[in-house]
């Protein structure tokens, strides 16, 4: 499992903060330039696709495939383009029709990370009750 991160980078030779490809990198910068720019084309900010729902897409693969670090790492790069905790919840829950049980809680425990490491704004305060007058 590649080393978990939590920052995620603007950069597309590694949008995702996975620090195992950095260090690839330098192994072969050729070969993690030309991923870059596959990555760019696949889910970079042009297309006729949102980048927000390229990463909900992803997300649905990787929990369909039992990988919570990507599924995690997709969910941040996904919020920072304006995904909610109800999106990527939905997202969840549509992986699973083909995912099955391991896609839903794969993703769930992912998203369950997110919100303990305070990645979704608190929810507001119900606002004050009326109070009648009689």
């Amino acid at each position: 499992m590649p080393a978990k991160t939590t920052k995620q980078s603007e950069d597309l030779n590694n949008p995702y903060g996975y620090s195992d490809m950095d260090w690839a990198a330098q192994l072969d910068p050729a070969y993690a330039a030309a991923r870059a720019e596959v990555r760019r084309l696949s889910v970079g900010e042009d297309g006729a696709l949102s980048v927000k729902v390229k990463e909900l897409i992803m997300i649905g693969i990787l929990a369909s495939r039992g990988l919570q670090y990507g599924v995690e790492a997709h969910m941040r790069r996904a919020i920072d383009y304006g995904a909610t905790k109800e999106e990527l919840f939905e997202a969840m829950k549509a992986a699973a029709v083909p995912g099955g049980g391991v896609a839903y809680s794969v993703g769930i425990r992912a998203l369950q990370a997110l919100e303990q490491d305070g990645a979704f704004p608190p929810p507001s305060p119900p606002p004050p009750a009326r109070r009648q007058q009689g």
